[in-house]
């Protein structure tokens, strides 16, 4: 049975496809969809709507990069 909160293959292509063609900017995003983060979404959301100031794109890194609970994968 697939876990609900496992990211599905597209939306990991899409990320990575996305963050290439932006520069790095959604990289944050990548990470976390590849990471299969149940917070994949918000880690998006933050780097889409903050992002543009460099502290945005470095809590959203930070989000994307930490260390996963046992019960998260």
């Amino acid at each position: 049975m697939r876990d609900r909160y496992q990211t599905s293959t597209f939306t990991k292509v899409l990320a990575v496809v996305l963050a290439i063609l932006t520069g790095g900017y959604l990289l944050p995003w990548a990470i976390a969809a590849v990471r299969d983060l149940r917070t994949h979404v918000s880690v998006g959301l933050v780097d889409l709507l903050l992002g543009w100031t460099l502290v945005g794109w470095v809590v959203a890194l930070v989000m994307s990069l930490r260390k996963l609970r046992p019960d998260e994968g």
